[in-house]
């Protein structure tokens, strides 16, 4: 717990040092292009979970809680032995009967970032996965706030780029039109991270992918219920049609 919230901590000095620093301006060529886009995640790839709860627990659990769940939940819809569990996702909590909670007061975050951090069991289902996909990319330096970064999908979030490490910084790029105002274009890096653009994709979509089986656990099992249920009303349909037929064939 508290190695996360150290890791946590260090993050966000080095990132305002870096936002307050700045960096050099590449060329335009640089400029990708943004658009908010589909996070294509998908809650029964395991090996996904898998490393989408590693990735939450060491970066966003020091800030985050999922309250709704208890590590055992986790543990076992994931196929987590329990002494592994225990060893690499258990940081605020004693025994996987535990809730998944922070360390961290609410009176604390209130004065650290403004507001006390949401709870994310249900942000999947509130937001969509969608928007947590373009979320986590849309990070931008902006030394006007305390946290030294903006973004593009929440303006003036109080939450800090935690995974600027892992993403790297870039700047929001805009054009100037004729009438004078300014559209966005796209982001350009100013400093790399220690993954490329399709490896921290992936990191993304582990997290996101990870929210979205957090926020309804049963949703695959539903699924394939549905397609049960559904079998069985097309079936009974069937029968009702038949037997109808067969009550009035007899009538002129």
């Amino acid at each position: 717990m508290m190695r996360t919230i150290k890791k946590l901590s260090l993050s966000a000095i080095v990132l305002v040092v870096a936002a307050s620093a700045g960096a050099v301006i590449a060329d335009d060529s640089d400029v990708r292009e943004w658009r908010p886009s589909s996070a294509g995640n998908d809650v029964t790839n395991l090996s996904s979970l898998q490393r989408g709860a590693k990735y939450y627990m060491n970066y966003c659990l020091g800030c985050h809680s999922l309250e709704f769940k208890r590590y055992q939940r986790i543990a076992d819809d994931l196929q987590l032995p329990d002494d592994v569990a225990l060893e690499n996702i258990v940081f605020t909590g004693e025994e996987l009967a535990d809730m998944v909670k922070i360390a961290m007061p609410e009176d604390d975050a209130s004065e650290w970032f403004g507001m006390a951090a949401p709870d994310l069991t249900l942000v999947a289902r509130s937001r969509g996965p969608d928007w947590i996909y373009n979320f986590l990319h849309s990070f931008y330096v902006d030394e006007g706030t305390v946290a030294g970064t903006n973004n593009r999908m929440l303006g003036n979030a109080a939450m800090p780029h935690v995974l600027w490490s892992l993403q790297g910084l870039q700047e929001a790029v805009y054009k100037e039109s004729d009438n004078g105002s300014e559209t966005f274009v796209g982001f350009r890096t100013v400093r790399e991270g220690r993954l490329s653009h399709s490896e921290y994709d992936r990191v993304v979509r582990d997290i996101v992918n990870f929210l979205d089986y957090a926020g309804e656990p049963i949703q695959t099992q539903r699924r394939q219920m549905g397609f049960w249920v559904l079998a069985f009303i097309g079936v009974f349909i069937l029968l009702a049609y038949l037997l109808k037929k067969e009550y009035w064939r007899d009538v002129k």
